[in-house]
């Protein structure tokens, strides 16, 4: 059967990667500043920090923005687990926003109905690597001064108006390279910002709020003059898996060009059928592909249909909106019928789609 999801791995790295096992250098290095580089140049962005993993890069991004136990978040049900976990863990109430049932994405005019005096940011999921409406939520955000984080956890390399994300003026991006994302580097992640003072604080906050510049004296002791002003993580990624990311980025045009590839034969095969159609992509994006994304009639039935023709079909995630942690099971129309028809099927650089 054709997997969903599979980790990509480049050829030919052996040698290298046990260079770096035995060269005392395991730690964040030249390699993780390599990678950081790559990831500017093919995102189009300034201020971008690699993390060890998406969680760890959600937990910087809570903090950088100063965001306190019972702050208000509006995210999206319609979504990864791990995108929305770490508001529980920081102890915000997070405000569930109704999603758009023909895109999965969510919808600007009840974005706007839930802000409040307590809101402090909106979490803007992208679904399955299909970008919503960015320009909409952004404005919303900066109508009412609310910083706008775009959570890329699965849409990495996705494009709309020709850039890709991250570099599409919203405040935050965050992304995740987990092992089966493009790129994966097994285990990571990364962050962008707008904003260079918010980067500047993310960078100490990455690395226990410590400024290396100054952390250590003349002879290698802690310096007892470094303050430690903020919360940290030990949010770096290490040499190992950076050059991983490296080595993945020489091949991500031609992976995603794949991907393209067959959404397009999918495209055509989904034109003229009454029982399913592919899920309506919003103005002016392209996917990544990631998945490919359908909404069929009976959910049920479709998955087992394309299960017994050899492909690997599945809902991918389930509305978090019914998960008692977050002390928040509302009902929302439009992820109720979403969720009730999508269906993801193979799409990735594995398989060839005839």
């Amino acid at each position: 059967m054709i997997p969903i999801y599979k980790p990509y791995m480049p050829e030919k790295i052996g040698d290298v990667v046990t260079e770096i096992l035995y060269s005392g250098q395991l730690g964040y290095g030249n390699y993780g500043r390599n990678f950081e580089s790559k990831l500017k140049s093919f995102v189009g962005c300034e201020f971008i920090l690699s993390v060890s993993s998406y969680n760890v890069g959600m937990q910087i991004v809570l903090s950088t923005l100063g965001l306190q136990l019972g702050d208000e978040v509006i995210a999206s049900p319609v979504s990864c687990l791990a995108s929305n976990q770490p508001f529980a863990v920081k102890g915000l109430r997070v405000v569930w926003a109704d999603v758009n049932a023909l895109t999965g994405t969510m919808c600007p005019d009840y974005v706007r109905s839930k802000i409040t005096k307590n809101t402090k940011a909106i979490f803007h999921n992208h679904f399955c690597g299909y970008l919503g409406n960015i320009d909409e939520i952004n404005a919303i955000g900066k109508e009412f001064g609310i910083p706008v984080i775009d959570d890329g956890i699965e849409a990495f390399a996705s494009r709309y108006k020709g850039k890709r994300l991250g570099n599409v003026g919203t405040d935050i991006t965050v992304f995740s390279f987990q092992t089966v994302r493009l790129p994966n580097t097994i285990d990571g992640g990364a962050i962008v910002f707008k904003d260079k003072t918010l980067y500047e604080k993310a960078l100490l906050i990455r690395d226990y709020g410590i400024d290396r510049t100054i952390f250590r004296t003349s002879n290698g002791e802690i310096n007892p003059k470094c303050d430690i002003k903020i919360e940290g993580f030990a949010g770096l990624i290490s040499e190992l898996n950076s050059y991983i990311g490296i080595r993945q980025m020489e091949d991500i045009e031609k992976l995603l060009g794949i991907q393209h590839d067959n959404a397009l034969v999918w495209n055509k095969k989904f034109e003229n059928t009454d029982s399913m159609h592919s899920l309506v992509i919003t103005s002016e994006s392209i996917p990544n592909y990631w998945v490919y994304g359908t909404l069929c009639k009976n959910k049920i039935e479709a998955i087992k249909d394309f299960k017994q023709s050899g492909l690997y079909a599945t809902g991918v995630h389930i509305n978090n909106n019914v998960y008692s942690v977050f002390n928040n099971k509302i009902h929302l129309k439009g992820v109720e019928a979403f969720m009730k028809y999508f269906v993801a099927i193979p799409c990735g650089w594995w398989f060839n789609n005839k």
